[in-house]
């Protein structure tokens, strides 16, 4: 089968950073479903992993978490989903990867594909989906107020996980929505997914905003983080995502603060006794889309899955310049 991956470490724009490869066809063992995929997303993730995690000698690493496609063989023990099912989900960072033309995966942590999406708007939503629900219901426990304060502050607005949280906190939740972005084009993207205030990240924050309960931070909290603690209110919950090289968090002590952090690999990570939430939560993703509650992030498609348009993607995202998500498809 074709597929996409590297055995060195490099820079993206190194000539091996990503290379166009064929691999043997996967067989379904367990509760393993093998997945035709017909269209995947690329993630801050990807990059992250590509830079730090090297294979075993002489192996392949295939990157890739998102993905939406077509059931095409189960293992013995699946009960959930049968050959012929479309499906969609975001992987297992312990596991091969998404960027081939078959994948497998446990089925507890995947859902049924929306069937109001086409095969890339699917493949948008999943990993950004469960991060930013894990983050707002499980971590930061958005339904349960924080005392003189219905405000939540989303750091990063039009990154791909905060693109789904704007919209999961104005629809689902009564809270009022602040979301951060510098440039014209972020900031419309941020309104029009549904922010009730739009600031500047490029500015101090708590010159812009005064004490939210919630702050969920998706990139840059290093930045931000001392601005954060000055502007939270007493009582409140701070989330993030992303992987600051320290994280002091004394100035939160004096107002009670707590800390949250997301991961939404724990759970396959672990393999938890609630593993099979994520497929849950994917399938509720899904009604909540076809309902039009909520909406794809797709920011931009990039063609076929191949290693030329993937390097094209690793260096979008690690440039920053990222708008929602960017999406490939098919294979050529």
């Amino acid at each position: 089968m074709r597929a996409v991956g590297y055995q060195e470490s490099r820079p993206i724009d190194a000539p091996d950073a990503l290379v166009d490869i064929n691999l043997p066809k996967p067989v379904p063992t367990g509760r393993d479903i093998l997945v035709q995929v017909h269209a995947v997303s690329v993630n801050p993730v990807d990059t992250k992993v590509r830079r730090r995690a090297k294979p075993a000698a002489g192996k392949w690493m295939v990157l890739g978490y998102d993905a939406a496609g077509v059931v095409t063989a189960v293992g013995p023990d699946v009960t959930l989903f049968k050959p012929g099912d479309a499906v969609f989900y975001a992987g297992d960072m312990t596991r091969q990867g998404t960027n081939a033309e078959l994948h497998l995966v446990d089925e507890r942590i995947v859902g049924h594909k929306p069937k109001s999406l086409d095969w890339a708007q699917a493949a948008a939503l999943p990993l950004t989906a469960i991060t930013a629900w894990e983050a707002l219901f499980d971590r930061l426990d958005v339904r349960k107020p924080v005392p003189g304060s219905n405000d939540i502050l989303i750091v990063g607005g039009a990154g791909g996980v905060a693109s789904i949280a704007i919209q999961l906190a104005r629809q689902l939740t009564d809270l009022r929505v602040t979301a951060t972005a510098s440039r014209p084009e972020t900031r419309a993207w941020v309104q029009d997914l549904g922010a009730h205030q739009v600031i500047d990240h490029a500015r101090p924050l708590s010159e812009q905003i005064e004490a939210p309960g919630f702050v969920f931070s998706t990139t840059n909290t290093d930045r931000h983080v001392q601005e954060i603690a000055k502007l939270i209110a007493p009582q409140g919950r701070f989330g993030l995502i992303d992987d600051p090289a320290t994280l002091d968090i004394v100035p939160f002590k004096r107002k009670s603060v707590s800390v949250h952090w997301e991961l939404m690999f724990t759970r396959p990570i672990f393999k938890t006794a609630d593993m099979g939430a994520q497929g849950v939560l994917l399938n509720e993703v899904s009604r909540l889309v076809d309902a039009g509650t909520i909406r794809t992030t797709l920011g931009e498609n990039f063609g076929p899955i191949d290693a030329t348009n993937l390097k094209r993607a690793h260096a979008m995202i690690e440039s920053g310049k990222a708008r929602g998500k960017i999406v490939l498809e098919g294979f050529r």
